[in-house]
């Protein structure tokens, strides 16, 4: 498989490159050429498959021409170690509707962001390895967080050799669990506590891999969502949550189920808080593979760049402004790009998929309290976007689910003080707690960043 970048001025890659790379030579985001559509067997079955199976069938499509079977598969089954169950969280109420939470937040840092980040981990180290004919030196792995996607990376390479992790992320921005998941692991991590917001680490990162001077000397890539093997393992979850509700609705009885077991792919919408969309985009991938979901919700918080793009057509990135959840405080996501590209840059094409909704902190503290009091079920700030945004564009006759992205312990602060509670803390999250915060503070200046880098040599 080929990849070629949005910006279309950079040759062609292969995986192997656009992985190592991360961003194109004229700072495009590589896509892939081709998407492969899975066949209607795999979808009349899928109910009864596993999620490692399913994620094996899916990634065959975009790496099974680069990767031999069994050093893919093993990448698939080890990176999914933990379940990603789809939880009811409403009743079905008037003309079926009933809502669904993705759990996303059962792996190793209790994010969304560790399907991706331990996929890339792996298959990163699969093509340095001396067996596929590697002699390059240390490669130097560059990812700009606003709060999950750096503890997500951090321990998904934590320990890999010949890979050194540099983590950027706005000091002051993330929550203290977020932080302490980064910040306390050594080894081949280095926390970078950038004094800016998430677009300032973002912009580094990119002006680093567009320094030819730093790449003759480094071997640089990225774990952000703009890395291909970053966002397009995402997919692997949207594929399991259709086999769950489908194998669900079709053991119900009930009137409205059965008129969804007629009907598969009509009926089901999907809900994703959205910050850099490499999320949301993902989602779009498996559409194209025939993941029959009929239309999605791109739910934002204060940072509704996109939200207005979707109203005006016109897209007009500013700099983020801080929220309670905090990880989707991006003005300019990278991945906008390549939601662009898939869909030919046609406003109205992106529409017919795609619905926004956005939401100011007041707005998602309330349907925190409110989820909470009526099913009893405990919404993390970023979660609480999704469920609101569902439960409000949720039509008769539908059903739907969204991602409930973190664990609410990890925003344990924000979460107590808005629903007057105490969230347990997770052995797993007590654990990164215990350990000494080691960052290295750092302007947003570029040059300051590229001589710190240099010194690492």
């Amino acid at each position: 498989m080929q990849y070629y970048s949005t910006n279309g001025k950079a040759p062609l890659a292969t995986l192997e490159k656009a992985v190592v790379k991360g961003l194109a030579e004229d700072r495009g985001l590589y896509m892939p050429e081709r998407i492969k559509p899975l066949p209607q067997e795999f979808f009349d079955g899928i109910q009864d498959m596993t999620l490692q199976e399913i994620a094996y069938q899916v990634a065959n499509c975009f790496f099974g021409e680069d990767v031999d079977a069994e050093s893919l598969r093993r990448i698939v089954y080890d990176t999914l170690s933990f379940d990603i169950p789809l939880v009811k969280v409403s009743s079905s109420g008037e003309a079926g509707k009933g809502l669904y939470s993705l759990e996303l937040f059962h792996g190793p840092t209790l994010a969304f962001k560790d399907v991706g980040a331990r996929f890339m981990a792996r298959l990163l180290a699969h093509f340095s390895s001396p067996s596929q004919g590697s002699r390059e030196g240390t490669t130097n792995v560059l990812v700009a967080t606003s709060g999950d996607t750096g503890s997500a990376v951090a321990n998904g390479f934590l320990g890999v050799e010949g890979i050194h992790v540099y983590v950027l992320y706005p000091k002051g921005k993330v929550s203290p669990i977020q932080e302490c998941q980064f910040t306390t692991l050594g080894q081949n991590i280095t926390a970078i506590e950038v004094d800016g917001v998430f677009d300032d680490c973002q912009a580094l990162v990119k002006s680093a891999f567009m320094d030819e001077e730093l790449n003759a000397q480094m071997r640089l890539t990225s774990a952000n969502s703009i890395n291909v093997a970053r966002f397009l393992p995402q997919s692997f979850y949207y594929f399991y949550a259709y086999a769950q509700l489908k194998r669900t609705l079709s053991n119900s009885l009930d009137k409205n189920s059965l008129s969804l077991r007629e009907g598969w792919g009509r009926s089901i919408v999907c809900c994703v808080p959205s910050g850099n969309f490499g999320n949301i985009c993902s989602a779009l991938f498996g559409k194209r593979m025939g993941l029959p979901i009929s239309r999605f919700i791109a739910a934002n918080n204060a940072n509704d760049i996109f939200y207005k793009y979707l109203q005006t057509g016109q897209y007009n990135p500013r700099p983020s402004v801080q929220t309670i959840a905090n990880a989707m405080d991006v003005g300019d996501p990278s991945n906008f790009a390549r939601i662009l590209d898939l869909y030919g840059k046609s406003h109205e094409a992106i529409c017919r998929d795609i619905s926004g909704a956005t939401y100011s902190d007041e707005q998602i503290a309330e349907t925190m309290r409110q989820c909470l009091s009526e099913t009893g079920y405990q919404l993390d700030p970023h979660g609480a976007c999704g469920y609101r945004a569902l439960q409000e564009g949720l039509r008769d006759g539908e059903v739907g689910f969204f991602l409930e992205t973190a664990h609410p312990a990890k925003f344990k602060q924000v979460v107590d003080n808005i629903c007057g509670g105490d969230v347990a803390i997770p052995k797993r999250l007590q654990a990164f707690m215990k350990g000494t915060k080691q960052s290295i503070p750092m302007s947003k200046d570029y040059k300051e960043f590229k001589e710190y880098l240099k010194s690492q040599r």
